[in-house]
């Protein structure tokens, strides 16, 4: 069928299948490392010590919970099996193995994924609360309907990621024009860099430009995600001179910040407008032509036919939201997360503010010498370069930036300190120094430090890449026999 069947768009299934399949892998390895210290059994916020009680977005529909296998009963012993059978489905479709089957066993395994992460996301409380989660969702859940080499791709779905993508450019695009000021006036970029949650080895770099570069950064941005994102849905090859500028835009992302699977998957999704004799023209290696599948049979076309309708549906609730006064960011309005809205960053800080923690040995706190604790991805060590991390995503580190824009007293923190107090193991091993090794610290106590870049005259004359200054102690002394 000839309106349903895409022979062009091999190269673009798969560097989406692979591509999605590759983010969900990370995924699950981060939940595997990091899920039961942080919500395990004896984590943070421990799922086995209550009733599970789902952090929800905010979302049009609140009333039903949404799914997952943990809802009834958590174990870690559970969590590591759903992991495990998590990286296991996504390697298999790394390296192509359902891809050479039918088109139903991709779509199963893309839909089990999509079920399993799931149910990790919605049992991960305040830890799992990001729009990329939502993101790698939507898009497991669509890009399984890619099908197999045994069938062209199909238009529909292909059509319905670059929906996906376009919500996501647009939503953020439209999130920036309503918030503050700064990105109207072209000035975010002035300090965007600095405070972004966890900058990498180029942030430093990228602040230092001169601002008129800056302002063209803003400028650019706002074309890449407020016009760029209509044009993914114009013929070839406009189509594909839109997705080459939204992955080049992700791309500066990518090198100038860490925002865990978020530009990386959006780098991939928009591979669904790059038709293969564009691909092949810009790199001669990738094939021009791929297989030689016949046309879609009709069971497969009423099985994606009724899946891009069910989307389609759904889209609604989003499409609104976009031109909506109160237009929400990084929203749900189903159950299944399914046709999300998303949005990041429609304010940007203007000073970067850290939460350090700090420990002694001294039996007075008064005259105490006091040493850091040091985390893997935030800024600490004003002498240290940031390290690159993304699309790994460290979920602590992450939480840790968004105390001070808020209330530095959440549960998690204390629960942090008390584990920190009782050297606990597991949570040692989720930071990159610990004061102390595995000796019990007397005290504890939390500070805050405004931090800024260095400049590079300041670099040269101290090593140092950041200059901070000490604001306030906000908890503490502590001490386990506190309560």
């Amino acid at each position: 069928m000839g309106w349903f069947d895409a022979p062009d768009y091999e190269f673009a299934r798969e560097v989406l299948q692979r591509g999605t399949a590759a983010i969900f892998l990370v995924a699950f390895l981060s939940s595997l490392g990091q899920f039961r210290v942080l919500v395990g059994e004896h984590g943070l916020i421990p799922r086995a010590a209550r009733p599970l009680r789902i952090r929800r977005l905010r979302a049009a529909s609140r009333r039903r919970a949404r799914p997952t296998l943990f809802r009834h009963w958590y174990s870690d012993r559970l969590l590591v099996a759903v992991c495990v059978a998590g990286v296991v489905l996504a390697a298999s479709v790394v390296v192509g193995i359902p891809q050479a089957g039918p088109p139903w066993v991709p779509l199963l395994v893309f839909l089990v994924l999509w079920l399993l992460y799931m149910s990790i996301v919605n049992a991960g409380g305040t830890f799992y609360g990001f729009g990329w989660e939502m993101l790698l969702l939507e898009a497991g859940f669509t890009v399984g309907f890619l099908g197999s080499h045994q069938v062209p791709p199909p238009t529909p779905v292909l059509l319905l990621v670059a929906w996906l993508v376009f919500r996501l450019e647009f939503g953020a695009g439209m999130i920036k024009m309503r918030g503050g000021s700064e990105w109207r006036d072209l000035t975010a970029l002035y300090y965007h860099h600095e405070t972004q949650p966890m900058p990498n080895p180029l942030s430093r770099q990228a602040h230092l430009l001169p601002k008129w570069m800056h302002r063209g950064e803003v400028l650019g941005n706002h074309v890449a995600q407020l016009v760029v994102p209509f044009f993914l849905f114009a013929p070839a090859p406009v189509a594909d001179v839109a997705a080459m500028i939204v992955i080049l835009t992700q791309l500066w992302l990518i090198i100038t910040g860490n925002f865990a699977w978020l530009n990386w998957l959006t780098v991939v999704l928009a591979f669904s407008r790059v038709s293969d004799p564009i691909a092949h023209a810009v790199v001669p290696a990738i094939p021009e032509r791929w297989t030689d599948a016949t046309t879609s049979p009709v069971w497969w076309i009423v099985v994606v036919g009724a899946a891009s309708a069910l989307l389609v549906v759904l889209s609604w609730w989003p499409l609104r939201n976009l031109f909506s006064r109160r237009q929400l960011m990084n929203a749900s309005f189903n159950r299944w997360q399914l046709a999300n809205a998303y949005g990041a960053f429609g304010t940007v800080t203007r000073e970067r503010i850290e939460v350090v923690i700090e420990a002694t040995l001294d039996e007075d706190p008064r005259e105490a010498t006091w040493q850091e604790y040091a985390f893997k991805g935030k800024p600490g060590d004003v002498r240290r370069i940031p390290r690159q991390w993304a699309p790994y995503h460290l979920r602590l580190d992450w939480l840790m930036w968004f105390l001070p824009l808020g209330s530095v007293h959440e549960d998690w923190l204390y629960a942090l300190l008390g584990k920190l107090l009782e050297a606990d193991a597991a949570t040692l091993r989720m930071l990159r120094h610990t004061p102390f090794g595995s000796v019990r610290p007397r005290f504890v106590r939390v500070r805050t430090y405004r931090y800024r870049f260095s400049t590079r005259a300041e670099l040269r004359s101290s090593g140092d890449r950041w200059v901070r200054e000490s604001v306030r102690v906000e908890i503490g002394p502590a001490a386990l026999r506190d309560e």
